[in-house]
């Protein structure tokens, strides 16, 4: 465990495989930004990461009931990945965020970072970010009490109370997202909606970027099961937009 600030909630875990890593994946774990969940969540995908030769950052952070929401929570997240340039890791090393759900909200917010959101611009930038089921529209989130109206709780009010906060903490309103970007969404999904994702796909392309979007099979929990189609999948992506080198190179 590596703290990269004083809060209890301000830590992160560090795996790395066996001889020389073929890159890094940064994971933020989901559960609508609640102190009730954890970053035990990814710990899955992280073993399944590094028995294929990637290190791993696992990312705790301060959430709602835990002194998160905005901005806390979105500055933790800046920190934590900009805390990967002290690791001592060859700094040539590609650098993959993997956000789940609430996870992927924040992996493609940090992909949107500038000098006017939380934390600033970015002093470590992904070659890539994969948002898996994120909530990626804040505002409609919001609209639709997603998660039992979680989107106001983390922003402290819904979206017409505070425009300015929204612009910069909805990845919506922020693409182009920077580096290869993937939006990953369960076909079954019952917690987060597609359109969270389409929506916010079409919007970066229209931005110029260049969100690739893939539909994979299972629900919202099949994209951390390493068992699954769905992650399968995913991981696939993962090798052919997060600069990797091949496993067994």
């Amino acid at each position: 465990m590596v703290r990269y600030g004083r809060h209890p909630d301000q830590y992160a875990v560090m795996r790395t495989p066996a001889g020389t890593a073929r890159g890094l994946v940064v994971l933020l774990h989901g559960g609508f930004w609640s102190a009730s969940y954890g970053l035990d969540l990814m710990e899955p995908l992280a073993a399944d990461l590094v028995g294929r030769g990637l290190a791993t950052w696992n990312v705790e952070y301060r959430r709602i009931g835990s002194g998160g929401g905005f901005p806390a929570t979105f500055a933790d997240v800046a920190t934590a990945i900009d805390r990967v340039a002290g690791l001592g890791l060859d700094p040539a090393l590609p650098v993959t965020v993997v956000g789940h759900s609430a996870g992927g909200h924040l992996a493609a917010w940090a992909a949107s970072r500038n000098d006017r959101t939380p934390g600033g611009p970015p002093r470590v930038t992904a070659t890539a970010t994969l948002s898996l089921s994120g909530v990626l529209c804040l505002a409609t989130a919001g609209r639709e009490q997603l998660g039992g109206g979680a989107a106001g709780a983390l922003m402290g009010g819904h979206a017409g109370d505070d425009r300015a906060a929204y612009a910069l903490a909805d990845p919506v309103q922020l693409v182009p997202a920077l580096g290869r970007l993937g939006v990953v969404h369960a076909r079954d999904d019952q917690v987060v909606p597609r359109d969270q994702s389409t929506a916010y796909a079409i919007a970066d392309e229209a931005a110029g970027g260049s969100a690739r979007l893939a539909i994979v099979p299972g629900d919202h929990f099949s994209l951390i099961d390493p068992t699954s189609a769905a992650w399968e999948q995913t991981r696939t992506l993962l090798e052919e937009i997060g600069a990797t080198a091949p496993a067994g190179s």
